[in-house]
């Protein structure tokens, strides 16, 4: 063989085996371009991650802010009656209600008005505290500890009373409502 053709093929053997040649660069060059796609497309999938983990962690707070609202304005609307204006403050109880609770309110609310009258009953409640004991998309039941001062015929210097009340809420149509009301402790 050739002494040049010889030193040129031993020379092209050599730069292609440590990478130093045509080929190794363009390698070279294609692993980077690879390596910046795979990093490119792992930093998006994880900043996605990363949004959309805060989106269902504020929707959380939010559903748990509506819902805690919705029990403590149903509860202070219980708990706050006058014989003065019982039309609207049984109708607020109402907007708030839904379901069997709704239906067995208004169905006692003609005879409440009539003993609220009677016995000149004033009742000015106030939420404590109120928390959820378990909650999803569409139902909660809530603990609220309310007071009121009464005051009526039997009573009218006033007389404390404290309220226990367990709410359970359900969202219809964008709101949370009052689907029963039960006294507990």
């Amino acid at each position: 063989m050739n002494r040049a053709l010889s030193r040129t093929m031993r020379g092209a053997m050599s730069g292609a085996l440590s990478g130093r040649g045509w080929s190794g660069r363009a390698l070279s060059g294609k692993a980077r371009s690879v390596g910046l796609v795979v990093a490119t497309v792992l930093t998006t999938a994880l900043t996605i991650w990363l949004s959309l983990g805060l989106y269902d962690q504020h929707d959380r707070e939010q559903r748990r802010q509506d819902i805690l609202a919705a029990a403590r304005q149903s509860a202070l609307n219980f708990t706050s009656l006058d014989y003065r204006h019982y039309d609207r403050d049984s109708a607020n109880v109402l907007e708030g209600a839904t379901g069997d609770f709704k239906k067995q309110f208004a169905a006692q609310t003609e005879q409440l008005t009539k003993l609220v009258a009677a016995n000149k009953s004033v009742s000015e409640g106030q939420v404590l505290d109120a928390g959820i004991v378990r909650s999803d998309a569409h139902s909660a039941r809530v603990l609220v500890v309310a007071d009121s001062k009464v005051t009526n015929t039997a009573a009218p210097k006033g007389e404390a009373r404290t309220y226990r009340l367990q709410l359970d809420l359900v969202r219809r149509d964008g709101h949370w409502l009052t689907s029963d009301v039960e006294f507990v402790g």
